[in-house]
């Protein structure tokens, strides 16, 4: 299950409100920026959702989630409770609920969720407008990012330009936090499993390939993950 965390809404002081024009430009520069300096996919969720709400014209509120086939919905990140309430209510008895749409385009709104009887959950936490857009896709589930509106009719084509450009720099920016997140985990467990080798040596008197093949077959024989065993062996390095 993925990390769950709430956010402040709040807001970075040198990005201009809605940015337009020029300002549009220089805004996406400075929220790339502040993308490509999260150190962790969570970080960069963090980060988005805040972004998300100064830059797209209308939104009050933002959201990251992953949706699955069969329409089960898991919030990553989002600016407050009332965002919270509104991905984990339940989709309405025997209707698509509008994300739904997300599997054959690329973006899905919600233009007035009090003219709309399907979206009365909505409507009943004040969340009027909706701007759902895609981040990452693939057969089994998409990740996308999702502005909310108090007011009807919030989102223009404007809203709808601006989130889809803040959208691919958002994607590239967690792919990249991902990267890097995998790349240090893999380092820590390279040096974990030389630690490991290192105390079988000492303990057992053999080489470092005696080792390495020790450790690989208990690994095998436990049906232990070989990071987890050589942490064990690590933390405790005087048990036999």
């Amino acid at each position: 299950m993925p990390k769950r965390f709430v956010v402040a809404a709040s807001r970075f002081s040198d990005l201009p409100r809605f940015p337009a024009g020029g300002e549009l430009a220089e805004a996406l520069t400075a929220a790339a920026c502040r993308l490509h300096q999260t150190s962790t996919p969570d970080s960069t969720l963090d980060t988005a959702v805040r972004l998300a709400v100064d830059l797209v014209p209308g939104a009050d509120h933002a959201a990251i989630s992953v949706i699955e086939r069969d329409n089960r919905r898991t919030t990553l990140a989002w600016t407050d409770e009332v965002v919270r309430a509104a991905e984990n209510g339940d989709p309405p008895a025997g209707q698509q609920p509008y994300w739904h749409r997300l599997w054959t385009a690329p973006v899905a709104e919600v233009e007035d969720s009090g003219g709309d009887r399907g979206e009365d959950a909505l409507s009943g936490l004040g969340l009027r407008s909706v701007l759902s857009l895609r981040l990452r896709e693939d057969r089994r589930r998409l990740t996308v990012l999702t502005a909310y509106a108090r007011k009807p009719h919030a989102f223009d084509e404007a809203a709808l330009r601006v989130g889809r450009l803040f959208t691919a720099h958002v994607g590239i920016a967690l792919d990249s936090a991902t990267v890097r997140q995998q790349l240090t985990e893999a380092m820590r467990t390279r040096d974990l499993i030389g630690q490991a080798t290192g105390i079988l040596m000492e303990r057992l008197d053999i080489d470092a390939a005696g080792a390495f093949d020790s450790l690989v077959r208990a690994s095998q024989r436990e049906n232990v993950k070989l990071r987890d065993l050589a942490r064990r062996i690590v933390g405790a390095p005087n048990k036999p």
